[in-house]
């Protein structure tokens, strides 16, 4: 896990000073370990990297990477869980190798197999690979982009970077997006696209790669969530067990390891599944697990209906596990938002800080990899938005659309009424959603169906696609590469194992929505596991912060006074009379849903004050 940087073409003087000192300096986060940058004046190339040492810790992992005969070099971003399987394929065709981590083995794939090697990996990545003999660029990214690639054309060049402040030196005259910007309802929906808020910036999509021309990028597709739906067992107990024999492998991959590694536990379901069968696969030892995996850290919020500590605490009681609560505050929050915003270089919902903080208590305790529950919400119908569509999978079984009802009712703690809607029973809730769905078909308001899902099982597997695919988890993949690699922490996420998607991807809504339960075939799957408790615990919140809190709170006099600044009156990508209105509203209310309202609306003048000005000022 790394941040990564490449320039071909341009002034090769001026792009190299750059390149030492202000892009790469940009990208030590990601990589606080080692910095390499190698400069190639025949080829007019620049490889650089910052190195988060995670396997084979020795110089000889070192990045740029460059094959035996010099003919290739590569700059790689994240992990090859299968690295081993990978290597024992190639020595059997007589390659040798010097090293003992997966770069190598990412090298050597491609230079035997070309683009093709990609299929073959499991795990997640970012890259660029030069062939010096034929002076050809490649990139290529993991399925479903869970580590970022951004590039840009300059001045007769090409740069490529993990982050866009690694690209911003090199263009002359850099633009804000400002139709991006000013778009907050569109949070979701920008990062499964190659728009970026700097205009002259693209995103490489996910589970493609391309050969540069020209500085011109042609994506190839190697991967098609679509194309690789497995048959599935019409018993729903043969489903489950596949479902807990792909989770099992999938986890045993990911503990490989030369550091420790820990969770980010929340005392939800997904993370709790994580941590116990990371306990179940650590009594029985295998090839470069990690020694030292019993570490489980869980963000704390005091005297918030949202602190899950007691969940936590309980798993790790029951696996005999340390339990390492990191208790968050408003006031550090605070104190880390202007360098937070500055290393996130992207708007969300939410204030980066509290889930960066998590991430820089778990470094600082030692642990350099996580595994976290990311992703089985939008896999397996997690989220009451999503698992709602099932309804209309009911069709005429009203028994059956009244028990998802009641299914969404119970995910519900008595503190949050105002995430429920005022029906009256479930009848009338079910007619007010079967008449919106008429409504929005009447309209055209119904996004036409993309092309393939037609084969998907149901509307949920459909609705559930869109979510995996194209909005809510392609931007948490996003968040939480930010949030961890901040402070230098690799997330590994054994949910998006591309067996597991696929295999999600093709269940019936009736193995998701089952019994009174969200994630019905998870939850039978891991219980061997876990608690009952927690394995069939329906009460669901997610990492929340308590930003209603916090906004009444310490944050309160920040607020204020940003508001009636000469820079937050002036900013033109923000209404500022309903940015006002929004904050004084959550100031005044406990409601988590004004708290985040607030918070999407002054994004904007926050992005523009602590990430842009500060490279306009040339400050990072």
């Amino acid at each position: 896990m790394c941040g990564i940087l490449g320039v071909l073409g341009g002034d090769f003087e001026k792009n190299g000073e750059l390149a030492r000192t202000r892009a790469l300096p940009r990208l030590r986060h990601r990589g606080p370990d080692e910095t390499q940058l190698c400069l190639h004046k025949k080829e007019n190339l620049i490889l650089g990297h910052t190195r988060l040492r995670i396997l084979d810790l020795s110089k000889g992992g070192r990045q740029p990477m460059y094959s035996a005969d010099g003919r290739h070099g590569l700059v790689y971003n994240g992990e090859i869980y299968n690295f081993l399987e990978i290597r024992a394929a190639l020595e059997a065709e007589g390659i040798s190798f010097r090293t003992e981590g997966d770069t190598e083995v990412f090298l050597a794939a491609f230079v035997r197999w070309g683009p093709a090697c990609f299929s073959k990996f499991n795990g997640m990545w970012a890259a660029g690979i030069f062939n010096f003999t034929e002076q050809r660029l490649f990139l290529s990214r993991d399925r479903f982009g869970k580590k970022p690639l951004f590039w840009a054309r300059m001045p007769e060049g090409f740069v490529f970077a993990s982050e866009m402040k690694g690209i911003l030196p090199f263009l002359p005259n850099p633009k804000i997006n400002r139709t991006l910007l000013r778009n907050t309802r569109g949070l979701t929906l920008y990062e499964s696209t190659e728009d970026c808020l700097i205009e002259e910036i693209r995103r490489f999509p996910a589970g493609c790669w391309a050969e540069v021309k020209e500085s011109v990028v042609q994506a190839n597709p190697y991967w098609r969530t679509l194309e690789h739906l497995p048959a599935v067992p019409r018993r729903y107990e043969e489903q489950v067990e596949q479902v807990r024999e792909l989770f099992l492998d999938s986890c045993r991959l990911r503990m490989r390891s030369d550091v420790p590694i820990g969770t980010a536990l929340s005392g939800g379901l997904d993370s709790s599944a994580t941590l116990a069968v990371m306990s179940h696969c650590g009594k029985q030892s295998s090839r470069r697990q990690a020694q030292s995996w019993q570490n489980a850290f869980t963000a704390s919020f005091p005297g918030s209906f949202l602190d899950e500590t007691p969940y936590a605490r309980e798993l790790c009681q029951a696996l005999g596990i340390p339990f390492h609560p990191v208790l968050l505050s408003g006031e550090r929050a605070l104190q880390n938002l202007p360098e937070d915003m500055w290393k996130f270089e992207e708007i969300y919902l939410a204030a980066p800080s509290p889930f960066m903080a998590v991430y820089q208590s778990i470094r600082e305790a030692g642990t350099v990899v996580t595994l976290d529950g990311h992703g089985a919400d939008e896999l397996f119908g997690g989220y009451a938005f999503d698992y709602l569509e099932a309804v209309y999978d009911a069709g005429k079984d009203v028994p059956a659309a009244l028990a998802i009802l009641k299914t969404w009712e119970s995910q519900w703690p008595p503190e949050t009424e105002e995430f429920k809607l005022p029906y009256r029973n479930r009848f009338q809730h079910l007619a007010r959603l079967w008449i919106r769905r008429w409504r929005n078909r009447v309209q055209g308001k119904i996004s036409p169906i993309e092309p393939g899902t037609e084969q998907l099982p149901d509307e949920l597997a459909r609705k559930l696609f869109v979510s995996t695919h194209r909005t809510i988890l392609p931007t948490l993949l996003r968040n939480y590469d930010r949030y961890s690699m901040a402070y230098g922490v690799e997330i590994r996420m054994p949910f998006m194992d591309h067996r597991l998607v696929s295999l999600a991807m093709a269940l019936p809504w009736t193995s998701k929505i089952r019994n009174g339960y969200s994630k019905a075939v998870l939850r039978d799957a891991v219980a061997p596991y876990l608690p009952d408790s927690i394995a069939y615990r329906k009460i669901k919140f997610g990492f929340s912060p308590p930003a209603n809190q916090w906004m009444r709170g310490p944050w309160k006099e920040f607020l204020m006074d940003m508001t009636t600044s000469r820079d937050f009156q002036s900013c033109e990508f923000i209404d500022q009379t309903q940015a006002v209105r929004s904050l004084y509203k959550a100031l005044a209310s406990p409601n988590f849903r004004d708290a985040e309202d607030a918070w999407v609306k002054i994004v904007p003048y926050l992005w523009q004050k602590y990430f842009w000005e500060n490279h306009c000022a040339g400050k990072n």
